[in-house]
C-alpha cells in the first residue's frame, strides 16, 4: 500500500523526467541537504521521507535523530541528506508534500490533546480524509497522540442520518443491527435531538454520539444516557470553544478537522 502511495506522488512530478535538473546536472553530480522545520511543530513523516528517498536512488544517505511524534522548534534540522544531486531533486516536492501534511495533522492533534487531557476526554478523528491517503492521515492523528475512529466502513456499526431517514426511525435502524451483528461488535448511533437520544437508550445502544449540539444539550443528554451507553460528541468542535465541551466531560470528543483541515506545517529541504 506505501510503496503504491509513494510510486504515484513521485509519477506526478517524474513520470516525464525533470527537465530543469537533467539539464543543469549530470549523473555523477553530488550533494548534501538538510530538511529543515521552519516553526515548532509535532514532526511526522519523517519514516517516509526515508522510503521515498531510497525509492529514488537507494544511494542516497538520510540521517535523522528523530522519529515521528517527536516535538521539534523552528530552525532545527530534522534531517541530513548525501548523495545524488538528480535524485535529492527528483524527490523533493513528494517529501516535503507528505512530510507537511503529516506533521500539520500530528500538530493539529497535539493541540486539541493538550486541552482535553486534564478532562480525561479521547479525541479521536473521523474518515473526513484525503482519499487515498486515510492510513497516512490517521497514522499522524495517532503521532499527535490523538486516537482512530474508524478506519472504513467495515470497522464498526455506525447508525448515521441517512441510515435513520431510509430505514423510518432509529429503533428500527438499531434493533435490525443488534439481530444480525456479531456479539463482539457494538452499536453506535447518530443523534441529533434529545428525543433522538432517548430513542436510542431504549433501543440499547452502546454508544451515542451527540451531533452538533450545544453544550448545554449535551449535558442534557448525558441525564438521559447516564452510565447506559457511552458518549461520543462531534460536530462544529475548534480549539476556540473546545472547552465549552471537555467541560461536559463526554467520554469522547472525534473532530473531521483533525484531518481535513490541518494546516500544512512549514517544512524545507535546502541543499548545503
Amino acid at each position: 500500500m506505501l510503496d503504491k502511495i509513494i510510486i504515484l506522488a513521485l509519477e506526478e512530478d517524474t513520470s516525464l523526467g525533470d527537465i530543469t535538473s537533467e539539464t543543469i546536472f549530470n549523473k555523477e553530480h553530488y550533494c548534501q541537504a538538510v530538511i529543515k522545520a521552519k516553526e515548532d511543530m509535532v514532526i511526522c513523516g519523517i519514516e517516509l521521507a526515508k522510503e521515498i528517498f531510497n525509492h529514488v536512488d537507494k544511494g542516497i544517505k538520510f540521517k535523522t535523530a528523530f522519529k515521528d511524534g517527536d516535538k521539534v522548534k523552528k530552525g532545527q534540522i530534522l534531517a541530513t541528506i548525501d548523495g545524488s544531486t538528480l535524485g535529492i531533486l527528483k524527490a523533493e516536492r513528494t517529501v516535503l508534500n507528505f512530510m507537511q501534511r503529516q506533521s500539520g495533522i500530528s500538530t493539529l492533534a497535539s493541540k486539541f490533546v493538550s486541552k482535553a487531557r486534564k478532562y480525561g476526554v479521547r479525541i479521536c478523528d473521523t474518515r473526513k480524509s484525503l482519499p487515498g491517503m486515510r492510513k497516512l492521515d490517521k497514522y499522524a492523528v495517532l503521532k499527535g497522540g490523538a486516537f482512530n475512529h474508524r478506519m472504513s466502513l467495515a470497522d464498526a456499526i455506525l447508525i448515521k442520518d441517512n441510515h435513520i431517514k431510509a430505514i423510518g426511525g432509529i429503533t428500527k435502524a438499531i434493533t435490525k443491527c443488534s439481530k444480525t451483528a456479531p456479539h463482539t461488535s457494538k452499536i453506535e448511533v447518530e443523534t441529533k435531538t434529545l428525543k433522538q437520544v432517548g430513542q436510542a437508550i431504549k433501543a440499547k445502544a452502546d454508544i451515542i454520539m451527540l451531533d452538533n449540539m450545544t453544550p448545554e444539550d449535551i449535558k442534557k443528554a448525558k441525564k438521559i444516557i447516564g452510565k447506559k451507553a457511552i458518549t461520543e460528541v462531534s460536530g462544529g468542535i475548534t480549539l476556540d470553544n473546545i472547552e465549552d465541551y471537555l467541560k461536559v466531560k463526554p467520554d469522547i470528543i472525534s473532530i473531521g478537522a483533525l484531518t481535513h483541515s490541518a494546516k500544512a506545517a512549514d517544512i524545507s529541504l535546502q541543499i548545503l
